[in-house]
């Protein structure tokens, strides 16, 4: 089975890029939505005890996470520490159960694919990219979203340009998510074409 890292900052399409692969059938493994499920379940003792008082009814108040992380990088890292390896594990027997699912190719979305060294859990990298003014208006133009917030979370991300350099593939998203997708196409049926080595370290690393 092959292993695709699909990434890309924040606004640049890769959502959509993965709805797309889900289209064709391909299984894809959303980390941020896995987050999102660890601050309701396994990962709400372990916050709760080294972040006392970011959660409520049984689970983690993302707004008081990010105000106790905020401008505190030994906090960021104390998360991170928490959060990091559960995803890891999760990833790994998603994977292992597309492969004994008979998938050909499976794809982690992976935010910070890079920043986390994440390309090492991968066959070949994807990223999705967009010019800057186009990435700020779709990101300014989401609910709640300010210049100061967007730039935050942009710091916390590679740079585009590096991005795009260290990536195997790169989508292009600046023009119309439509031509994004029809690059998409050709992109999986080359994709197809793939072997993949990566599961031969990541199937032992499987839970029990």
């Amino acid at each position: 089975m092959l292993v695709v890292g699909l990434t890309g900052g924040i606004g640049m399409g890769k959502s959509s890029a993965a709805a797309h692969f889900r289209e064709h059938g391909v299984p894809v493994f959303d980390a941020d939505a896995y987050v999102h499920q660890l601050y309701e379940g396994e990962a709400v003792p372990l916050i709760k005890s080294a972040f006392p008082g970011t959660t409520r009814a049984g689970r983690v108040d993302r707004a008081l996470l990010a105000k106790d992380v905020a401008g505190r990088p030994e906090r960021l890292k104390a998360l991170e520490e928490i959060v990091h390896p559960l995803v890891v594990q999760a990833e790994i027997d998603f994977l292992c159960d597309q492969e004994a699912a008979g998938a050909p190719i499976a794809v982690l979305e992976i935010p910070l694919l890079f920043e986390t060294g994440a390309e090492a859990r991968v066959d070949v990298t994807v990223a999705v990219s967009a010019p800057h003014h186009i990435q700020s208006e779709r990101v300014l133009d989401r609910p709640g979203m300010t210049e100061h917030k967007f730039e935050a979370l942009r710091g916390r991300q590679l740079g585009d340009a590096d991005r795009r350099g260290r990536a195997d593939y790169v989508l292009d998203s600046g023009t119309t998510l439509e031509n994004m997708r029809t690059d998409l196409d050709g992109l999986i049926e080359s994709l197809k074409l793939q072997q993949g080595s990566v599961m031969e370290r990541l199937r032992p690393l499987r839970s029990s």
